[in-house]
């Protein structure tokens, strides 16, 4: 059994890369966290911040100009970055673990000499292609498809729901060749790709969303990454460590309410008391800590045991499926403390209670998670 401290910081450099996270985020992060949601788009000057910080290749080996850390880093940067604009927090996940993290483990050293340097920079805003109009989920069911014309692949189809859409240079987007899933990485410089104006959505504004459009896009034949048909292994490997960051960004709008109302329920007095001391007021309270810590040590747990070489589904799903709800209510239940205050975008838990939500859906819906526990679960009874 690992102590709090093994858990959360297992190295001496995770905690220092806690507390540098912390200082940025309180810093810059949550000054500008209200504005850009009302405007509905990417901080870009301070993205790239992040990348002056050596954060935007924090699973890359040092050797090829990453920080060297691993799933509990990432993890750590994703937790305290969502405590203060879960928004940002979703535009780095893009970049880092969509593209960033999963281009490095299916692409050769050329490829990574071309994309390596301008995207742990933060030159080039990065994301990922998967989601179609008519398949989420169901990710076989993907239309988007790439046939070979001499030293070109040629794509048809559009991806949507795309986040870093806007702003994006770069994509690793997922294609049938022949009815098999393939992946490359399509650029701004592939004639016949496009985007779509952004997508309006009801929360992580700060992050934005956009259709890709790929109309006979000629995509380089040094673009293919992996053998042709290895796309769906790439995708199944870096689910696990999206899904395990995606929950910690959970974690972090949990952990970010209840300490607003607690502060909250202290200086608000009704019948001459503070309303902490009103036994409605403890249950919100009190359930809401108590979910946020287990949510909290289990996503901390299954990042442990999350490393390319070492599949662990099962725990990536359990970890995602019951960190989103668990910031879903912990939203819910300190707008219900604050009431009126807390349904006003004057405070912060309002716009936390709308990025919420997404957690549920994004990087695969809780019936996706059920669907995958109960058969990996079946199997293990074999």
């Amino acid at each position: 059994m690992k102590t709090s401290d093994e858990l959360f910081h297992p190295t001496e450099e995770h905690r220092l890369l806690r507390q540098a996270v912390i200082d940025f985020a309180r810093k810059e992060v949550e000054p500008q966290a209200a504005e850009f949601d009302r405007r509905g788009v990417l901080n870009v000057p301070l993205f790239r911040k992040l990348g002056e910080l050596g954060w935007l290749g924090i699973t890359i080996p040092v050797e090829d100009g990453g920080a060297g850390m691993d799933a509990v880093a990432s993890v750590i940067i994703h937790h305290e970055l969502a405590k203060y604009d879960p928004g940002f927090a979703l535009a780095y996940l893009a970049h880092s673990i969509l593209f960033v993290h999963n281009f490095y483990h299916c692409s050769t050293p050329e490829q990574r000499k071309r994309y390596l340097p301008k995207t742990l920079s933060g030159e080039w805003i990065a994301g990922m292609g998967m989601t179609e109009p008519n398949a989420g989920t169901d990710v076989l069911a993907m239309q988007t498809t790439a046939h070979k014309e001499g030293d070109y692949w040629v794509l048809r189809g559009s991806k949507t729901y795309i986040t870093n859409g806007c702003e994006g240079y770069c994509f690793l987007v997922y294609a049938k060749v022949d009815g098999k899933i393939t992946a490359f990485v399509v650029d701004r410089s592939c004639h016949g790709f496009s985007t779509s104006q952004h997508i309006e959505k009801m929360g992580m504004r700060s992050s934005t969303m956009a259709e890709l459009i790929f109309d006979n896009c000629r995509v380089p034949e040094s673009n293919l990454l992996g053998e042709v048909g290895g796309g769906l292994t790439h995708m199944m490997r870096n689910l696990e460590i999206e899904r395990v960051t995606l929950a910690a960004i959970s974690v972090g709008i949990a952990e970010r309410c209840v300490e607003i109302m607690v502060r909250y329920a202290n200086e608000r007095h009704t019948f001459g008391k503070p309303i902490a001391e009103h036994g409605q007021i403890q249950r919100y309270i009190a359930e809401a800590y108590a979910a946020k810590e287990a949510a909290k040590a289990l996503v901390y747990s299954v990042a442990h045991d999350i490393r390319p070489d070492r599949r662990n589904r099962i725990a990536s799903d359990a970890a995602k499926l019951f960190a989103a709800p668990v910031g879903k209510m912990c939203a819910d239940y300190a707008m219900q403390v604050m009431g009126g205050a807390g349904y006003c975008s004057e405070y912060p838990v309002e716009r936390f209670y709308r990025d919420a939500k997404l957690l549920e859906i994004g990087g695969g819906t809780l019936e996706a998670h059920h669907k995958n526990i109960t058969k990996d679960l079946s199997k293990a009874l074999k």
